[in-house]
């Protein structure tokens, strides 16, 4: 059943995520189910019952019944979940300004949830069970870097003793994606995690002496590879390990290629041998007029609708509160630079051990994509993890250690 207007905008006015997400907006949403139209009119952010007709200040999704029934789902199917890449993969449309949709990517988002919690469909998320102490276990500090013939002052966390595991967040981001890790006393009783915020990320501040400010943020491979590298180095790091994510599990691959000798083995979290895509498409996530905001609800868009919501909105706050070029700078090389298909055939798993990670509900880093790469690395072991997104070690850590930890431990015992 497709809601009226009225009962949408009486769902809206009760609903501060939405009341926030639409702020100074005066426009509308319109939602073309099949035959069926619904939706509400916005006048400075408020919300009344009225379907808006189809105008460049009104975002309207439209699509058949059939995909619409996916996106209403409590837990949706995989590209159903979010409405960016429902627009892409899960058989709906839109239509509006450009502009307008990323100011207001995180209104469009909520009203489609808000549909889902009409009283014939229910949500149910998961709470977050883990426990914790009066005081979490990393201890953090600075350490100088080399990178490029300018000193970098890049700042870590660590906790644990053992075997050496450096941890590369993912773009736009920063280490604290890795804290439920640190809280983990099976892998810090075995490993020494260290995870590093690349420079203008996180706490990692910019250089001293650069004119940093007058150059577009694009980050390279060459660069962006010798920061693990070097910074094993610095801390005295005998053969480590390296788990990324995201454009971490990308480098881990590029790494395996590229510096074998360094790393005992790697651990690609949503990675691939090319990821590709359209860099002009995402221009805006660096506009002005586009708040970090949009940002941080695309990334939720890229989690499994039914890990923990508190670890979904965490991701939420850390994309929102990052440097505005950094997402987009990073994803030069996500998108553009990296390609190792020509390449993977040459990475030596009996030099350095490869382990892929791929979550279903990752719609940049697919499954498909992480298969691809296992199938061109001779010797590489993957991992499909179910009910899991673009985000495994934040958004659901609990149910990833679960599928991480018998790889650990093979590492371990090779190690012994």
């Amino acid at each position: 059943m497709v809601p009226t207007s009225l009962a949408l905008k009486e769902l809206c006015l009760a609903d501060g995520e939405f009341q926030i997400a639409t702020r100074y907006w005066t426009g509308g949403i319109r939602i073309e189910i099949g035959a069926s139209v619904t939706g509400v009119t916005l006048v400075n952010g408020v919300a009344v019952a009225k379907v808006p007709e189809r105008a460049e200040n009104v975002i309207t999704l439209f699509g058949p019944d059939i995909a619409w029934d996916k996106i209403r789902q409590a837990i949706p199917p995989r590209f159903h979940n979010d409405v960016f890449i429902a627009t892409a993969r899960g058989g709906i449309g839109w239509s509006g300004d450009s502009k307008i949709w990323w100011q207001y990517y995180a209104a469009v988002q909520r009203l489609v949830e808000l549909l889902r919690s009409a009283p014939d469909v229910a949500l149910d998320y998961l709470p977050p069970s883990k426990k914790h102490g009066k005081l979490d276990a990393p201890i953090g500090r600075y350490v100088h870097l080399n990178l490029s013939g300018t000193d970098y002052r890049i700042y870590y966390e660590e906790a644990g003793t053992g075997i050496p595991l450096l941890l590369q967040h993912t773009a736009g981001s920063h280490g604290t994606q890795w804290r439920h890790l640190f809280e983990d006393e099976e892998l810090t009783e075995s490993f020494r995690l260290i995870a590093y915020d690349l420079p203008f990320h996180g706490k990692s501040v910019p250089p001293v002496g650069e004119r940093w400010w007058e150059q577009k943020y694009r980050l390279d491979g060459g660069f962006l590879r010798s920061v693990p590298v070097e910074l094993s180095g610095a801390l005295g790091l005998e053969r480590p390990v390296f788990m990324g994510c995201s454009v971490g599990g990308l480098l881990a691959l590029d790494l395996a290629h590229k510096h074998p000798t360094v790393f005992d083995s790697v651990i690609s979290l949503e990675g691939a041998l090319r990821i590709g895509g359209s860099y002009e498409a995402l221009k805006e996530l660096w506009h002005p007029e586009v708040s970090n905001e949009a940002k941080g609800r695309m990334m939720e868009g890229l989690t499994a609708p039914s890990s923990p919501e508190s670890y979904r909105k965490e991701i939420v706050q850390t994309y929102s509160s990052g440097w505005p070029p950094a997402l987009l700078g990073d994803l030069w090389y996500y998108l553009i630079e990296y390609d190792l298909r020509d390449l993977a055939k040459e990475i030596d798993t009996e030099e350095v051990g490869v382990h892929i990670f791929s979550g279903e509900y990752d719609y940049s880093g697919t499954v498909e994509k992480g298969r691809e790469a296992h199938a061109a690395i001779k010797g590489s072991t993957f991992t499909e993890m179910q009910s899991i997104g673009h985000f495994p070690m934040s958004e659901n850590p609990e149910k990833f250690l679960e599928y991480l930890k018998p790889i650990m431990r093979e590492i371990l015992e090779s190690r012994q």
